[in-house]
């Protein structure tokens, strides 16, 4: 089992020398990799602070040299996919090849949707993640690219550099408890991000991955954890990293204690 903070990017933490001074700590306590909530906007209920998680990770990427870093998860449906393909290239070259790329349906937590005009249909926004993956692996060969869906088009674009790491930058995915359509699609992919979600619904979609795959190989299943919990119970359901779980809000410097304690320390807790 591997171990990484998973920090959500505002109040005192949307300041990019907090979260750079996080992961060199993280990186020296032993952790396997850092990983950042994605988003916008934020309920009036928070913290009116936000991050741009790109920016962000990129400053970890430049001051770390060993954790995996990346967003989990970012929505397609917020983003363009010639863009997302650039900021993800760049980044798994600055971080020589340490991206992991989280993706999913995004909600509408604060109305990061709804107020700019987003499409907030759950069957629409997998429609448009199904095709803008598809485009996103594409646009990373390195060869033309002609595409005309019903969401974005590429007319015989050609990107490079291809991403450092082969075959392509790593996508996990994100998916609830009882869902299927998103274990599916993140068995075609290379892991799973589930939320919300149960010991045995973790146990439940690890098998209908293994359904879909024939097994786990090269497939990792990333957990949400927080302290009690019984991580090795989660291992024998086929998780293969826990992201222990700080909540918005949490002070910046019990954030670094925790951190700095180690993830055996959080496993212990």
């Amino acid at each position: 089992m591997r171990h990484a903070p998973y920090l959500a990017p505002f109040g005192e933490l949307a300041d990019p020398r907090v979260m750079v001074d996080l992961a060199v700590t993280a990186e020296g306590a032993g952790w396997d990799g850092v990983f950042l909530w994605d988003h916008a906007l934020r309920p009036a209920s928070e913290a009116a602070e936000v991050a741009d998680v790109w920016v962000t990770l990129a400053a970890m990427a430049a001051n770390t040299g060993t954790i995996r870093l990346g967003p989990m998860v970012t929505p397609i449906v917020r983003r363009r996919p010639q863009k997302l393909a650039r900021e993800a290239v760049t980044l798994d070259h600055l971080s020589g090849g340490r991206l992991t790329l989280g993706l999913g349906l995004g909600v509408d937590t604060g109305g990061e949707l709804s107020r700019f005009g987003e499409v907030v249909g759950e069957q629409e926004r997998g429609d448009i993640l199904d095709e803008g993956v598809e485009l996103l692996s594409a646009l990373w060969s390195g060869e033309p690219v002609e595409h005309r869906g019903a969401q974005f088009t590429a007319d015989g674009v050609r990107f490079r550099p291809r991403p450092q790491q082969r075959p392509r930058i790593p996508l996990w995915f994100a998916a609830r408890g009882g869902s299927r359509r998103p274990v599916r699609r993140a068995a075609r992919w290379d892991g799973l991000f589930p939320v919300d979600t149960t010991p045995d619904q973790l146990e439940a979609m690890v098998e209908l991955v293994v359904a879909e795959r024939g097994s786990l190989d090269g497939f990792d299943v990333a957990t949400l954890a927080m302290p009690g919990i019984d991580i090795d119970d989660l291992a024998r359901r086929g998780a293969t990293w826990a992201m222990w779980s700080f909540l918005p809000g949490e002070p910046a410097v019990d954030v670094l204690a925790a951190i700095e304690a180690g993830p055996g320390a959080a496993s212990r807790a």
